[in-house]
């Protein structure tokens, strides 16, 4: 033991105590649910058409679009993105928003696109 300035005995600290971490007392914040944004196929957009949506929502590049679209026309429909409900409700209205597909005459909307939660693991 030390004494301090008013001749009092003040105890050093153990070994043990200085290497015990304490508890942060914070809680832990809790990660938001995974969603999937799920496009669905349809007959009126062309792969170049669901290539360049995929580009313009996501930034994926060529060979990723085409094999989103190739799934999507063969499949029904493909999970393009898993995020948290907000963003992925943003990008399913993104999608849903990006315009016609001007190579098809009939083409008149955006693809269809729904948010789903992700399956657990």
């Amino acid at each position: 033991m030390e004494q301090d300035a008013s001749n009092t005995a003040v105890a050093e600290p153990t070994a043990d105590a200085k290497a015990t971490p304490r508890a942060d007392p914070r809680p832990k914040p809790k990660q938001m649910p995974p969603y999937n944004v799920v496009l669905l196929d349809d007959q009126l957009h062309t792969y170049d058409y669901v290539i360049e949506m995929l580009r313009g929502v996501f930034g994926y590049n060529e060979i990723k679009g085409y094999l989103l679209a190739k799934a999507v026309d063969t499949q029904g429909r493909v999970i393009v993105y898993q995020t948290h409900k907000e963003l992925a409700e943003l990008k399913r209205d993104q999608i849903v928003g990006f315009g016609a597909d001007t190579r098809i005459a009939a083409s008149k909307y955006g693809m269809s696109a729904v948010v789903e939660p992700a399956e657990d693991k």
